[in-house]
């Protein structure tokens, strides 16, 4: 296992909340935060929308390839699951599939995209997860091979769809991901931030967890208002 991989598998002893404090949720506080984005106002990890299908599976880290998917146009059919398969073999894994459903809202609510023969191919690649901005199906099928699924819901059918963009930035549920970020994920939603940073989020982490053991410790130990007031303002580190 290379170095980079070995720090994402140290991400999977952290929630994504923790994730998330060390990456932007904190700017001010420069000794556990990183402040990669602003906390509000940048689109960095998922909102409600966005589904653990599988919280049993804990928490999946991997490097993003993204797929934007939408309704068959026959002026433009370059793009095929050849290309998708390509792109996913060429990424370092483990890898995150990101999907984004360009379509019709009343037709994107009914579109179970995923279902057992795609995730199986992408398991196949080395895929760990799928994330979709929309419903996917085969939840029973899926739930053995191990992958995580997070969508907004479940739905039985779909209609025709097609490639429409491979590798290219893509929103989902709130959260901006370019092709190669790593991601995050557990029931609490996910996260992304670019690989460059992940020895450091990896380490900042471990630090973070060892405060916040401390700081729990303490107000599990204390039981009046002013000192829990205290502890929480910092002033008991």
């Amino acid at each position: 296992m290379n170095n980079q991989n070995a720090f994402l598998e140290a991400l999977k002893q952290f929630d994504t909340p923790s994730i998330t404090n060390v990456v932007a949720t904190y700017p001010e506080d420069t000794e556990y935060c990183l402040g990669l984005y602003h906390p509000w106002h940048t689109n960095w990890y998922t909102d409600e929308r966005l589904k653990c299908m599988y919280p049993e599976l804990g928490r999946t880290v991997g490097r993003a390839v993204t797929v934007t998917f939408g309704l068959p146009d026959p002026g433009f059919t370059r793009l095929s699951f050849l290309d998708l398969y390509r792109a996913i073999e060429k990424m370092e894994k483990p890898v995150v599939v990101v999907i984004k459903q360009d379509l019709p809202e009343h037709i994107k609510r009914k579109n179970g995209l995923c279902g057992g023969k795609m995730m199986t191919a992408f398991k196949s690649l080395g895929v760990t997860a799928v994330i979709s901005d929309g419903p996917s199906r085969d939840l029973d099928e899926v739930r053995p091979m191990g992958l995580q699924y997070m969508l907004t819901g479940a739905c039985a059918g779909h209609g025709s769809f097609s490639i429409r963009a491979i590798n290219t930035p893509v929103e989902i549920c709130g959260m901006d991901v370019a092709p190669g970020d790593i991601i995050h994920m557990d029931e609490n939603g996910a996260v992304k931030f670019p690989e460059e940073y992940l020895e450091e989020v990896a380490k900042r982490c471990a630090k973070l967890q060892a405060y916040e053991a401390r700081k729990q410790k303490l107000l599990s130990e204390h039981h009046d208002p002013e000192t829990l007031a205290a502890i929480m303002a910092d002033q008991y580190r």
